[in-house]
């Protein structure tokens, strides 16, 4: 895929590579462009309480207490439950893994 770089002087997107212009057609799945994430809202560390706030602070904090973030866990039962009791408990049978007890 080419990288395009903007050209001041001729005021279009060129080929960084070869200088050509950008074809004004978009492509199939459109322009590249650079992409805005929105950070995490601030939140207290529930480890020892400090304020976090962004993505490197809570990797920080994940770092220096030896964590892992629980969105990056995975799980032998691909979010099922094993234990059928604890399931009826709660009301959540229909996400009861096929050998649960």
């Amino acid at each position: 895929m080419p990288t395009f770089v903007y050209d001041r002087e001729r005021g279009v997107m060129v080929d960084k590579a070869t200088g050509e212009p950008m074809n004004t057609k978009p492509p199939e799945g459109g322009f590249p462009c650079p992409r805005i994430i929105q950070d995490i809202p601030a939140y207290q560390s529930p480890i020892d309480g400090r304020y976090i706030s962004g993505r490197k602070a809570k990797r920080d904090d994940l770092a220096r207490h030896n964590c892992v973030d629980a969105a990056e866990l995975k799980t032998a039962t691909g979010g099922k439950f094993r234990n059928k009791k604890f399931a009826e408990k709660w009301g959540m049978t229909s996400r009861l893994a096929e050998d649960a007890k």
